[in-house]
């Protein structure tokens, strides 16, 4: 009797174990679908995988940034002024608030941070809307303070319209784009914009501040191609919803061409070309019409992650098994293959 006592109660250790890591599974709602355009896409996204829902209940998600160092997801909710964090233990929370405009002056309009990244001594930089510069915070991770050292705050004695997206090169440059969203009208009218053209710029180490493109008529998601020889610059204009890609050649920018254009394919999608980010394997995750578009360096589209809700940027964590996604009011999650 006493090993059929032992059978059972191991039996039943062993199904609440199984019904607990069961539940833990199901912990998440999820979204949207996807959808293939070849089999390629079979090497990146499983067949079964789901898309799911870690956090929700915000204005308007942007900018997400995995930090391995703090296993923590940073992203912006750009009306709310607001950086939120979100781990697997805690799910989401207040991380850091003003985050894109400290003036005591009362302002209307978008005013929060937008694009996030990681500067070569692993400080915070963001995209201040608001305060229209980019910045980093004087702060330790563990102990974030809405406190800010401007980097780069105007372009030949004019303020920056809204600084947007951001990245950070391996030699320690800063890359951002720079569209009039955050103004208080977000148009070209607006009567604050100094600026009469929507640029792309880089920030040397050393501040000298070089305007990189001045065509794109509404520059928003940026990331280089694996080697940084290659920057892909999304444009948000509804008359323009491209992708660009150049070459980067030292303080300049040469050969623009359209990468890949979704102006026959974005009728009754929510949604632009918008945040990207690029795996070290050159495949690029990038939020356009209907969700993520996910493209190989040689311009290729493989599929798509359908969303139903308008997706304004990527995140991927270090190891590149797991793609976040900001999507509108939510925050999403889905497993790689790799």
């Amino acid at each position: 009797m006493k090993y059929y006592f032992l059978f059972f109660s191991i039996a039943g250790v062993m199904a609440c174990n199984n019904k607990e890591n069961k539940n833990q599974e199901e912990t998440y709602k999820t979204t949207g679908s996807i959808e293939r355009a070849g089999a390629a896409l079979d090497t990146i996204i499983d067949n079964n995988t789901k898309i799911e829902i870690i956090a929700e209940g915000f204005q308007w998600s942007e900018g997400p940034l995995w930090v391995e160092s703090q296993k923590m997801l940073l992203f912006s909710d750009v009306p709310r002024d607001t950086v939120y964090k979100w781990t697997e233990e805690k799910g989401k929370e207040v991380y850091l608030t003003p985050s894109g405009y400290t003036d005591s002056i009362p302002r209307g309009g978008e005013m929060g941070s937008n694009g996030l990244a990681l500067d070569k001594d692993d400080h915070l930089v963001l995209c201040q809307c608001g305060n229209r510069q980019i910045a980093i915070m004087d702060a330790p991770f563990d102990k974030p303070v809405p406190k800010y050292i401007g980097l780069a705050k105007q372009y030949n004695g004019k303020k920056f319209n809204s600084p947007n997206d951001v990245i950070v090169s391996r030699q320690g440059d800063i890359f951002f784009t720079d569209p009039p969203y955050g103004l208080e009208t977000q148009s070209d009218d607006d009567p604050k914009k100094e600026i009469p053209w929507n640029g792309v710029y880089k920030v040397k180490t050393n501040g000298e501040v070089i305007l990189l493109v001045d065509s794109i008529p509404r520059p928003n998601g940026i990331a280089f191609l694996p080697g940084e020889k290659q920057l892909i610059i999304a444009c948000s204009d509804p008359a323009k919803p491209n992708w660009y890609i150049y070459d980067v050649t030292e303080d300049s920018l040469a050969n623009g061409r359209i990468f890949y254009s979704t102006a026959h394919e974005r009728e009754g999608l929510k949604g632009l070309p918008d945040g990207l980010k690029v795996d070290s394997k050159g495949i690029i995750f990038a939020s356009g019409p209907g969700g993520i578009w996910i493209f190989n360096s040689e311009e290729k589209l493989l599929g798509k992650i359908k969303l139903d809700e308008a997706a304004s940027n990527v995140a991927l964590s270090a190891d590149e098994k797991t793609l976040y996604v900001t999507n509108d009011m939510q925050v999403l999650r889905i497993k790689l293959r790799k």
